[in-house]
């Protein structure tokens, strides 16, 4: 008997798929993969792209109890949950959302997907480009790697506290990072993307 399973991604500009003009995004690569699938005989899992640009954990408690209740299956849920990129950022030397309060929003995140599913997968953050590495973009913002790593790590702490899933982005990406990354130094270019997808999709594959 095949299964309706929902696949809800949440995220930033990185999960909605920004700069990728030719597959739309790591997500939008899943979603053909599952509709491909769902043709040859598998379960139908039906992919949420709820990325939105430039959000924090901030904006994503505002929201994420309500999106999860419009998108609830009775027959399976996994939920993605894609946040850092922003939230490390420094705008006027301040970061928008401090390490502290990062771990709570992530662990109250994680607190609100549980009331659906135990199929939770915390994506950690890309490294940015040597170009922008430390220096201050044209929205104002500034990041580093070294930042990456500290706000990773907290990733890493919180899903084994929480027994969920970890998605290691950025392992997938640092080597190459500079031929994967797009002209800003931030967002993946198609073939960032594509790396993202193939890693995501080794998961998927188990609800299909």
């Amino acid at each position: 008997m095949k299964k309706m399973i929902y696949g809800l991604f949440f995220g930033d500009s990185i999960t909605y798929g920004e700069y990728d003009g030719v597959f739309g995004g790591w997500v939008d690569i899943l979603k053909r993969y599952a509709l491909q699938q769902f043709h040859e005989g598998k379960n139908e899992l039906i992919l949420f792209n709820l990325g939105i640009g430039g959000e924090t954990t901030v904006g994503l408690l505002k929201r994420m109890p309500y999106e999860l209740a419009a998108r609830n299956s009775a027959e399976g849920n996994v939920v993605f949950i894609g946040y850092g990129a922003n939230d490390l950022a420094k705008k006027d030397g301040t970061h928008m959302v401090n390490l502290e309060q990062f771990r709570n929003n992530i662990n109250e995140a994680i607190h609100h997907a549980k009331q659906y599913t135990n199929d939770i997968y915390l994506v950690n953050i890309l490294p940015v480009s040597q170009k922008v590495d430390g220096i201050e973009s044209a929205t104002g913002k500034l990041r580093t790697n070294e930042e990456v790593i500290v706000y990773n790590q907290i990733l890493k702490d919180v899903a084994s506290e929480n027994s969920v899933h970890h998605v290691d982005f950025h392992a997938a990406v640092l080597d190459d990072k500079e031929i994967l990354l797009s002209a800003d130094g931030v967002h993946p270019n198609e073939k960032g993307y594509g790396i993202m997808a193939e890693t995501a999709i080794s998961i998927i594959e188990k609800y299909l």
